[in-house]
């Protein structure tokens, strides 16, 4: 008896759609609301250093003088600190995830 509802069950599970997606083949799609990564938009900045400044895990660096303004996306955490400080708007945080950093290099913009 419990072989037929083993094999019920085997050919239910063979029959039907799995729930979840096969990763590479399939894309993972960004839900509403899901924090990704970190876009900076150059135009709008002032170069203030206060996003610097207000990263809790020093990700940002802001040089005035030379107007660079440059992330480590090992440390950034994508908590939104710094969007929420910056006077001109030019952080945002998008729903899509970025590639995946291996290295230690900063990001510069």
């Amino acid at each position: 008896m419990a072989y037929f509802e083993m094999s019920r069950l085997a050919l239910k599970w063979a029959l039907t759609k799995p729930p979840t997606s096969h990763y590479p083949f399939e894309p993972r799609h960004a839900l509403a609301g899901s924090r990704g990564h970190l876009i900076f938009t150059k135009d709008n900045c002032v170069y203030c250093t206060v996003c610097a400044k207000k990263c809790p895990t020093g990700a940002l660096t802001v040089n005035r003088a030379q107007k660079k303004w440059a992330i480590d996306r090992l440390l950034c955490i994508t908590c939104g600190y710094c969007i929420d400080a910056c006077p001109k708007k030019c952080l945002a945080l998008g729903t899509a995830h970025a590639t995946p950093t291996v290295t230690k290099d900063l990001e510069f913009c």
